[in-house]
């Protein structure tokens, strides 16, 4: 199993959820305000008068197989519109209960 976290601008959040429907990524958790700056592009999102947006996170464990489809179509997105801010980190998942 790996996890994977997605952090976006919050206009991505319904193509985000229905792109986890789709491939079968059923449990995730989210948190719909983060406030954060990207490392290469972008916008800041601190939800403040000069830089109002936010950001949004998903964390999602999902099967092995499913990550570069996943990262590809996260990308594929995140190319479309890259000043909105869009990046996704993968992790082993060592245990679970």
């Amino acid at each position: 199993m790996k996890s994977i976290l997605i952090t976006f601008d919050q206009a991505y959040t319904e193509r985000i959820i229905d792109l986890l429907t789709r491939m079968n990524c059923r449990g995730f958790s989210m948190v719909e305000q983060l406030m954060g700056r990207g490392s290469k592009t972008g916008e800041p999102h601190y939800g403040s008068h000069a830089w109002p947006s936010m950001c949004t996170g998903i964390l999602a464990v999902v099967e092995e197989s499913h990550v570069d489809p996943l990262l590809e179509e996260l990308h594929a997105m995140d190319l479309k519109t890259e000043k909105l801010g869009l990046r996704a980190f993968v992790w082993n998942i060592e245990k679970m209960i």
